[in-house]
C-alpha cells in the first residue's frame, strides 16, 4: 500500500493511490473520454483515477504482464497513457510510452530495442501494423485492443472488454532506484532514444521542481490548469506529480489540438494557467484571433519542448484579460527533465524586436537542482561569456540508460555532466541563450532566432523552418494560411537578413512532425532537397 508519510512515492504505481488516500480534492475534465474508459464519461476525480489504475493493473495482469516485464503503450494521444504507465508500474512492469506519430520504420526499431511483452494498442495502430508486409508489431507480441476494428480476429489480440473486470493484484512496485519507465526523446533527428529513468531520477529529482510554490508560476488552489501536449512523453509524468502536490481546482488534458476541438473544450473549461507545446500554441494564433476570450482568464502560459517565437508569446499575452499575464518557458531534454527557466511579460514582449529573438534567452538554470557549463565542442574547455559553445548539464535527473543503447548514453556523459547536443552561449549575469541544435547549427547565425524574426514579420505564417545547406545558402521553409507569398512580401521581410535561399512554401500537413509537433528536420531535408547533408557532425543528438 502506498506511505501516508507526508511524501508521495516515487514510484508512478502508487502516485494515485496516495493522494486519494490523503484526500486530494482535484478534478480532471477530458475533452473526450479515455480510450480504456470510454463509458465513464469526461469529469474524474482522483480518487476515480486511482481506482482506474487499479482495475487496469488487473486486466493487464490478466492479459500476462508480468513484474519485470516490459509493456508497450502504442495509442492515439490521450492522458490514459499515464493512467496505463502507472498500472503497469503498480504491477512492477515497466511500461514504455510511445508515441504512435513514429513513421513504421521507427516504431519497428523501438519495439525491437524494447522487446516488449505486451502491448497496449488503439484501432489506429493495429490496422497500421496488420497493413504492413515488414511487420510493424512482431507477430507473436500479445496484444491489447482498446476498440474495436476488423482486424481483431488476430490470433495474438484481445479485446480489452474481454479482460476488463479482472482481480487486482497487490501492488508490488520495482525499488525506487531500478527502471521505472521507459519515455523516448521526440526523434526529431531520427529515431528517438528510449530513455530509462528510475523513480528517484523521474519522480525523485526532475519532479521536485514541480512542487516547489514558485511565486507567479505555481498552481494554486483555485487554479484550473490545462495542458495540450504529447502525453507519451514524460513532461506528462512530472507535470501528474507536480499537480497533484500543489492540487489546484481542476486539470484540463486537451488529448486533441484540433480549433473546434479546444474552442469546445475552453468554452467548458476556463483555464487560468494553461500549458501546450510550442507549435501547437503557433497552431492556435489563428484561435487566438478569431476567438479572443477562450484565453482571457490565463494568468500563466507555458511552452515546453521546443523553442518558442516572440510573435506566439506576445499573441496570447495581449489577448489574456488578466493585469500581468506572465508567458514561462522551460528548456530541457527527456534525459534531465527541466533545466532552466524563463518568464517574458507583456512589457518585454513590446521591447523586443529587430534582429534577435528576445525568447532565445532561456533564463537561469533551475538554483540548487541543476548546473550548466558551456564548452568548446572540440577541445572540450570552457569558452568565454558570449562565446558559443555545446551545452553540458549536471543534474540528479539524469537518466540511467538508453535502452538497446547503452554506448550511445555513455558517449554524452562526461562524469556526472551530461552533453545535451545543444549550442548556446551565457550570457550577462550567468543567463543562458539558446543558438541551436548542434546537428541544425548554421555557421553564422541562429537558425531558431531567423525563424523567430521571420514569424514576427510575417503575420500570416502557420510554421517557419530555416535549413541550413552546406554549399548553399539557408532554406527558409514557409507554411501560410493561404499556402502562398508574393515576391514583393518577401523582399520586404528578408531585405536585411544574411543572406537567404529563394522560400519553398509547403502546405501544414506535409510539415513532417514528432508527437511533440517538433519539425523532423532529416525528413523535410530529404523531402525538399534530397539530402540529409548538415553543418553539424550529429554526434550527440
Amino acid at each position: 500500500m502506498a506511505s501516508r508519510n507526508g511524501r508521495p512515492p516515487k514510484n508512478l504505481g502508487l502516485l494515485f493511490e496516495w493522494h486519494a488516500e490523503n484526500s486530494n480534492r482535484t478534478s480532471l475534465y477530458l475533452d473526450r473520454p479515455f480510450d480504456i474508459a470510454p463509458d465513464r464519461g469526461t469529469h474524474f476525480g482522483v480518487q476515480d483515477l486511482a481506482s482506474l489504475v487499479a482495475e487496469t493493473s488487473g486486466w493487464l495482469s490478466a492479459a500476462g504482464l508480468r513484474r519485470g516485464q516490459r509493456l508497450a503503450i502504442i495509442k492515439d494521444n490521450h492522458y490514459d497513457v499515464v493512467v496505463l504507465a502507472a498500472a503497469a508500474a503498480r504491477l512492477g512492469a515497466v511500461p514504455a510510452m510511445i508515441s504512435p506519430a513514429a513513421p513504421d520504420s521507427v516504431l519497428r526499431v523501438i519495439l525491437t530495442r524494447l522487446d516488449p511483452a505486451l502491448a497496449v494498442v488503439t484501432p489506429s495502430v493495429l490496422d497500421r501494423a496488420l497493413a504492413d508486409r515488414r511487420v510493424l508489431l512482431p507477430p507473436d507480441l500479445p496484444v491489447v485492443l482498446l476498440g474495436k476494428t476488423s482486424h481483431s480476429e488476430a490470433r495474438t489480440v484481445q479485446q480489452v472488454d474481454d479482460i476488463r473486470g479482472a482481480d487486482a493484484p497487490p501492488p508490488a512496485p520495482r525499488g525506487d532506484d531500478e527502471p521505472m519507465i521507459v519515455i523516448h526523446t521526440s526523434g526529431t533527428t531520427g529515431v528517438p532514444k528510449l530513455v530509462v529513468h528510475s523513480g528517484d531520477t523521474i519522480l525523485g529529482a526532475m519532479s521536485r521542481l514541480e512542487s516547489i510554490r514558485w511565486p507567479i508560476v505555481e498552481s494554486r488552489r483555485d487554479d484550473v490548469v490545462g495542458t495540450c501536449v504529447s502525453f507519451v512523453h514524460g513532461r506528462s509524468v512530472t507535470w501528474t506529480y507536480g499537480q497533484l502536490n500543489l492540487a489546484p481546482k481542476g486539470l484540463v488534458a486537451f488529448a486533441e489540438p484540433g480549433l473546434d476541438t479546444v474552442a469546445a473544450t475552453l468554452a467548458r473549461h476556463r483555464p487560468t494557467t494553461l500549458e501546450a507545446c510550442p507549435n501547437i500554441f503557433q497552431y492556435w494564433e489563428e484561435l487566438a484571433d478569431t476567438q479572443p476570450h477562450l484565453f482571457e482568464q490565463v494568468r500563466l502560459f507555458v511552452g515546453t519542448f521546443d523553442a518558442i517565437h516572440p510573435r506566439t508569446v506576445r499573441k496570447f499575452l495581449s489577448v489574456s484579460k488578466r493585469r500581468m499575464p506572465i508567458w514561462g518557458q522551460g528548456w530541457g531534454q527527456s534525459e534531465l527533465g527541466p533545466v532552466c527557466a524563463a518568464m517574458y511579460s507583456r512589457r518585454q514582449m513590446r521591447r523586443a524586436g529587430g534582429l534577435t529573438s528576445v525568447t532565445s534567452d532561456i533564463g537561469w538554470p533551475v538554483p540548487i537542482l541543476n548546473r550548466v557549463r558551456v564548452l568548446d565542442p572540440q577541445t572540450g574547455r570552457p569558452v568565454a561569456k558570449g562565446e558559443q559553445g555545446l551545452l553540458f548539464v549536471k543534474s540528479k535527473a539524469c537518466c540511467v540508460d538508453y535502452l538497446g543503447e547503452t554506448d550511445r548514453w555513455t558517449e554524452k556523459r562526461d562524469g556526472k555532466w551530461w552533453n545535451t547536443g545543444d549550442i548556446g552561449a551565457r550570457a550577462k549575469f550567468g543567463k543562458l541563450r539558446l543558438i541551436d541544435r548542434e546537428v541544425d547549427m548554421i555557421p553564422g547565425m541562429s537558425g531558431i532566432e531567423l525563424e523567430s524574426i521571420l514569424l514576427d514579420r510575417l503575420p500570416t505564417a502557420r510554421d517557419v523552418v530555416v535549413l541550413g545547406v552546406p554549399g548553399g545558402r539557408p532554406l527558409p521553409v514557409l507554411v501560410m494560411r493561404d499556402d502562398h507569398i508574393d515576391e514583393q512580401e518577401w523582399q520586404r521581410v528578408s531585405a536585411d537578413l544574411p543572406g537567404l535561399d529563394k522560400p519553398r512554401v509547403i502546405p501544414w500537413g506535409e510539415l513532417p512532425r514528432t508527437g511533440t509537433w517538433k519539425v523532423r528536420r532529416p525528413d523535410l531535408r530529404e523531402q525538399l532537397l534530397g539530402s540529409g547533408e548538415t553543418f553539424g557532425t550529429g554526434r550527440w543528438t
